[in-house]
């Protein structure tokens, strides 16, 4: 590709993003939060704006507030033994699709998006005021908020750059959270290297590209866990352009070799 810069990567988080809450305006923030960095950083068609998970779902409301929630006795009885909140508990039974793994302190299950992951992504963590008895869900349509971002960027700077929106999630077989890209626009989430010829010329057959992912856990080196950074470009990643979904990365579940 003219004009990449092989080898190159930056990630700027934005400052100034106050506390989000139900009803915000987040696109209109973070256009307020790039004008205030475009001096020095104006946005370019290779960077990718990449937006916490979290301030979506506070933006969108997807929230619950767990001092009206009344567990069910399989909920209370796994917390007590394993020192876990029982409302919690409940609040990810009633969002998921299945129940994937239910032991060991640890609840797996698969949201309605199709995502598998520990307490179905509700969370209690950087919630803001009400933290204690307030956690968050997954937007409803990660793609959507991505969408909307994207277009408000564009609109305001003239530059189409493609949106993240990330969120943290285990790994199997491994300590350790990463952040993964749970919605996109803008952009393919994947991309699928097999038929082309790696540097020595050999047919890759099985190499799929997470590069949504990888961008998201670029951010997130960026944004850290407690200095309030939501948001960050990435600058150099150059992921293929394209009206990509974040369904693109779900595998089917004949292939899981694991149920």
């Amino acid at each position: 590709m003219s004009g990449v810069q092989a080898g190159h990567l930056e990630v700027f988080a934005l400052a100034g993003i106050p506390e989000v809450r139900p009803g915000d305006d987040l696109a209109a923030l973070l256009v307020a939060a790039l004008r205030a960095a475009a001096e020095a950083l104006p946005p370019r068609p290779d960077d990718v704006l990449v937006v916490t998970q979290k301030i979506v779902s506070k933006a969108e409301g997807a929230i619950v507030d767990l001092t009206g929630v009344e567990p069910r006795p399989e909920a209370v009885e796994f917390a007590k033994r394993w020192d876990r909140d029982a409302r919690q508990l409940e609040v990810v039974l009633r969002q998921a699709r299945r129940v994937v793994r239910w032991q060991n302190g640890v609840l797996i299950t698969e949201t309605p998006h199709g995502f598998v992951c520990a307490n179905g992504g509700v969370d209690a963590s950087n919630v803001g005021p009400g933290s204690g008895s307030i956690v968050t869900l997954l937007p409803v349509d990660p793609d959507a908020s991505a969408d909307r971002i994207r277009a408000a960027v564009r609109e305001a700077f003239g530059v189409d750059v493609p949106v993240i929106v990330s969120d943290s999630f285990g790994r199997p077989w491994r300590w350790g959270i990463t952040d993964v890209a749970i919605g996109v626009s803008g952009m393919k989430p994947i991309d699928d290297l097999r038929g082309t010829p790696d540097a020595d010329g050999r047919v890759m057959r099985s190499t799929i590209r997470a590069t949504a992912d990888e961008i998201a856990t670029a951010a997130e080196l960026a944004f850290g866990k407690t200095a309030r950074l939501p948001a960050a470009l990435v600058r150099g990643a150059h992921p293929t352009l394209g009206e990509g979904r974040i369904a693109e990365v779900l595998m089917p579940r004949e292939f899981d070799l694991f149920p």
